[in-house]
């Protein structure tokens, strides 16, 4: 096991389309760049949605000629719009989701980074509806003989550390090797340290984009996870989580939400719009912060990764 050193946090601008907005009637500012209110949500620096993240984990969010995009990103970029701000990035290490550092010291005021919506989580953090549901796939080298999870007894078998499909893999009875990044996890499958990955659908999807990847690998097994994606603000703060679900309503019953789905995501199913409020929505923990190679950082346009209540 070779796992890559966290990296180190760093401030990243998207540009969105309300970027030159100016804040005025409805806000309240104590200037110099410090905290503010619009609209009765409290932001924690004027002028901007301030966004947890971590980067590379395309179609959701990654860095894209020299701009923070992605499904993520574009889904916050409504609630940055309704609220006339900005959204501006912090890349920090997944396993701050899991806990709310980052919003509870109040370095940002929300988290988007393709989470998985858990009970445990829910102790932590409070999550939006759902706006995306996962599945895990069972990427192999194409000579390896491996056609099903079932395969993968006495396998090494990689994963991303902190993420539902390392916990999917310990819970049936598999001993990953952890890797600290999904770039990591790619390299172990290619220089063989695994024989193959479990990792979401998505990634796998914009991974075999690369002709390489594609000529190299294949999807063993589609693992129905139950996961929904969702994202989160500090325990407590119902006005943020009221704007953001309240962009999510708007976008799926306007048709935005297809929009960016196809742009991002790949061919639409009814499904994604249509999921179960964060209540009653999912299991298992962590999803991840992934990365891909260089060419599949643009929209994944082959990928039915909404499998219903996945």
């Amino acid at each position: 096991m070779n796992p890559v050193l966290g990296r180190r946090s760093r401030f990243l601008a998207a540009t969105t389309a309300t970027a030159g907005l100016l804040l005025v009637a409805g806000c309240s500012s104590d200037g110099g760049g410090g905290s503010t209110t619009v609209k009765g949500v409290k932001l924690v620096k004027a002028g901007q949605i301030t966004t947890c993240t971590h980067l590379p984990y395309p179609p959701f969010q990654s860095e894209i000629d020299g701009k923070v995009q992605g499904f993520d990103v574009s889904l916050i970029d409504l609630v940055a719009k309704d609220l006339g701000v900005k959204q501006e990035f912090i890349d920090t290490p997944f396993e701050n989701f899991k806990t709310g550092a980052f919003l509870n010291s109040g370095e940002c005021d929300l988290a988007a980074a393709g989470m998985t919506i858990t009970d445990e989580r829910k102790k932590n953090v409070d999550f939006s509806d759902p706006y995306f549901d996962a599945t895990q796939a069972v990427l192999v080298d194409k000579k390896s003989g491996i056609t099903s999870f079932a395969d993968l007894k006495g396998k090494k078998v990689g994963t991303q550390a902190q993420t539902t499909g390392e916990d999917y893999a310990t819970s049936h009875g598999l001993d990953p090797v952890s890797f600290e990044s999904s770039d990591a996890v790619l390299n172990g499958l290619r220089t063989g340290q695994v024989q193959a990955v479990i990792i979401d659908y998505p990634v796998v999807q914009g991974w075999l984009k690369d002709k390489a990847n594609a000529d190299a690998f294949q999807v063993a097994d589609n693992i129905n996870t139950g996961e929904q994606y969702g994202f989160s603000v500090k325990k407590g703060n119902t006005a943020l989580l009221d704007a953001i679900n309240k962009a999510l309503t708007d976008a799926k019953a306007d048709g935005t939400y297809k929009t960016l789905y196809e742009k991002w995501i790949g061919p639409y199913d009814e499904s994604a719009a249509s999921a179960s409020p964060s209540a009653s929505a999912s299991p298992s923990p962590s999803d991840s912060a992934v990365s891909t190679p260089s060419d599949s950082t643009t929209p994944t346009d082959a990928v039915s990764a909404s499998v219903s209540a996945s």
